[in-house]
Parts: C-alpha cells; structure tokens; sequence
C-alpha cells in the first residue's frame, strides 16, 4: 500500500532526506497523472476505486494554529516511563448531549475524566484543566491529543498547565492507543446515543475511581491508582 511504501523507504535509507513521500502523494499520483498513475492504479488494494476523502487530510490538518507534531515530541514519552505525560481525547454522547473528556497517563494509565456541554474548544480546555485541579499533585510534562478542532486552544491548555502540547498525525490512531483503549473501557459506562446531559458529577467520579482501581494486565495486574502511589 502506499502508506507500507512511505514508511518503509524511512527505514530503508535512513539517512537520505531525498527518500521521503507522504502515503497522500502518492494516492494523489496515481488518481491525477495519465497514463502513468493509471497504469498502477489496478494495484490499489482498493481495486482502483476513487480514494475517500477523510478528517485528518493535509486540507483539514493545517486549521489547527500553531499545532506541533508528534515527531517533535521528547523521546522520552515513547518509554513510558516518566509520569506526567498525557493522552487526551473527547467521547461523544448522543447528538447535543455533550462530550466526555480525557486523560490518560501513559506510565499509570491513571485517567481523568471531565464533562463538556458542547465541544467549542474553550469549554474542553477548561473541562481538561479542572480534572488536573482535582489532584494538584499530578505532574504534567506534555500532552498528546488528536487533530480534532476542539484542541484550538492548545496552547493556552499548556500554558494553564505548564506542560507542552503536541498533535498525532492525522488517522494515526495507535499514536495514541492508550487513550483509545480507555475511551472503549469508557463505552462500557457511557454507550454510543446516551444522552450525556444526564450524566452527573458523581457518576463521573465513580466511573474514573473504578476504572482507576480496575487492574491492568500492563501494569501486571496492578491498578493505576497503586502504580501512581508507588
């Protein structure tokens, strides 16, 4: 696939910058150029059908201001080792109902959960901020979210928190797989179409101490909420 091309020409001339074309381009190639691109074209392993546009195109992409990639992020997050570096997302709930915010920790996997009525990005920055008030002792070191236009307010969410922000490329999902796994843990609690406006704080709460006490084969059985005590 296009997508195995570009990746796989990273590895195979690691040091030559010239090696380098994004998996859209070469779509773009064989959709627009003829006769050539329609010569590959029958390899597609969508059978030559017209590719789909979808969120996360270099169109939708660039909307987000000042938005840092996650190449840019310290190595250091990659381990999993440090405390302090977060997975944020939004769950929806049933059409203007509102959303549910998240963090995750990516070394504790110790979640914080917060409401939003609607998801204009000032009210799911300040959602993300109150949960990070209900523990002032959490640290946190920098923030990976998804490139949807309700993080616009990246940067004042960083400032607010003393943390760096950075953005996972676009449908690149298992750059924030974590946060993806808590969120399907969080369907369990909050199915799609529930009407979220009936959620309550308490319910909030009880649903993030359970899945915080809940053990985790990853942590070897331990739960987030030892993880972090240790």
């Amino acid at each position: 696939s296009p997508e195995q091309i570009s990746n796989r020409m990273k590895e195979d001339h690691p040091e030559d910058e010239a090696m380098r074309v994004s998996h859209q381009t070469i779509y773009d190639w064989i959709r627009n150029d003829e006769p050539c691109g329609k010569r590959y074209r029958v390899f597609l392993r969508q059978s030559g059908r017209r590719r789909r546009k979808r969120y996360g195109t270099s169109e939708k992409r660039g909307r987000i201001k000042n938005r840092i990639d996650i190449d840019e992020r310290p190595k250091v997050v990659d381990k999993k080792q440090r405390l302090g570096d977060w997975e944020g997302d939004t769950v929806e709930g049933a059409k203007g109902t509102g959303y549910l915010t998240t963090l995750v920790d990516r070394k504790t996997r110790y979640l914080l959960l917060g409401f939003s009525k609607t998801k204009q990005a000032s009210e799911v920055r300040r959602a993300m901020i109150r949960g990070f008030r209900r523990h002032d002792d959490l640290p946190c070191e920098t923030i990976t979210l998804d490139n949807g236009k309700e993080f616009a307010e990246h940067e004042q969410l960083g400032k607010s928190l003393n943390a760096s922000v950075y953005f996972a490329k676009p449908y690149h999902s298992w750059e924030r797989g974590l946060n993806e796994n808590t969120n399907g843990l969080l369907r369990q609690y909050f199915p799609k179409g529930m009407d979220f406006s009936k959620i309550t704080p308490y319910q909030l709460r009880k649903v993030e101490a359970e899945l915080n006490n809940r053990p985790r084969k990853s942590l070897h059985y331990r739960t987030p909420r030892e993880v972090l005590r240790e």
